[in-house]
């Protein structure tokens, strides 16, 4: 248990900010699966469908500071070049 008061302080804080950090971040997670899944079942119309879908939970996901604005672009780079390689 932490003794200073400002590290008391983040003890509260920090459970209050994963939990409201979290949604966000398994959105994005479970969008990029999804994607993943489609194409190695060759579902590429399904997948090109919930593209843009997948960019949004990236983008709120960058926009709130849950992953660095380079990563997000990484990100969405990577389902881009997944969906039009095949």
């Amino acid at each position: 248990m932490p003794l200073i008061k400002s590290a008391i302080k983040r003890a509260k804080q920090n459970p209050v900010r994963q939990d409201r950090r979290k949604p966000v971040k398994s959105l994005m997670k479970t969008m990029m699966k999804k994607m993943e899944d489609f194409m190695k079942d060759g579902k590429k119309d399904e997948a090109t469908k919930i593209l843009p879908q997948t960019h949004r939970a990236i983008d709120m996901a960058a926009k709130i500071n849950i992953i660095h604005k380079n990563n997000a672009a990484r990100k969405k780079a990577k389902m881009a070049r997944l969906v039009a390689s095949k």
